[in-house]
């Protein structure tokens, strides 16, 4: 019996990062990444074939990857959205989201790298439509995600043997979405935002692209909805 591809995803507990674990959960054995171990634990008692991985991705250490010889997929999914003008936002706020949204995506890379060669795995970074454009507010939140599509290109040159995709959705139906309508002050709509299991679905096809071939980039847009 031929053994089932992993699949590390973080964030998984909710969202999109759990769209995509449940998109993946019927061909690959799962490592389910995030701080809420209660709700990573009834997640992967829905599948055949996971563990949940409890775990503070700012505070990693190589004990923490201990016993994982392989990775064929890494799925950066977790992620905080300050918002605040550049005159309000304090460097503590800049400080949170770059240690969340980048250094941490940059060292459990590292840490897996042994074992994402061992699969000729593949990397992807669920990045944002505000890693390619800049709004009022969202200072912090860009640049962070700006930070992650340089290290995903950078990644994907000096790993040759990895496949690297950047995903660039616009808003997405979720909880994090709620959070950030609130302080935008906006109304939450959620019929003119992505669903998370359409973000799982081409995070899939990404995957599922033929091994000569990797898709570096894909960008979504609700249809009729915001670009941002």
């Amino acid at each position: 019996m031929t053994e089932r591809p992993t699949a590390l995803v973080t964030g998984a507990s909710r969202g999109v990062g759990e769209a995509i674990a449940r998109v993946l959960a019927p061909t690959h054995h799962l490592i389910l990444g995030g701080r809420d171990e209660h709700a990573l634990s009834e997640l992967a008692g829905e599948f055949p074939d996971a563990r949940p991985w409890p775990v503070e991705l700012t505070e990693l250490s190589p004990a923490d990857v201990e016993g994982v010889e392989r990775v064929d997929v890494l799925v950066h999914s977790a992620g905080i959205s300050p918002l605040g003008r550049v005159a309000e936002l304090p460097a503590d706020a800049w400080r949170d989201a770059m240690e969340l949204n980048v250094i941490a995506v940059a060292e459990l890379t590292r840490l897996l790298l042994p074992a994402l060669r061992a699969a000729g795995g593949h990397v992807v970074c669920v990045n944002s439509g505000a890693g390619l454009r800049a709004n009022p507010g969202w200072g912090a939140y860009a640049a962070t995600k700006f930070a992650l599509r340089a290290f995903a290109d950078a990644l994907r040159q000096e790993e040759p043997a990895l496949r690297v995709t950047s995903v660039y959705p616009g808003r997405v139906d979720t909880d994090m979405q709620r959070a950030v309508r609130a302080q935008e002050g906006g109304a939450y709509e959620p019929d003119r935002y992505l669903r998370p299991e359409t973000v799982a679905r081409a995070v899939l096809a990404a995957i599922n692209a033929g091994p000569d071939a990797q898709l570096t980039e894909l960008m979504l847009r609700p249809r009729g909805g915001p670009v941002n």
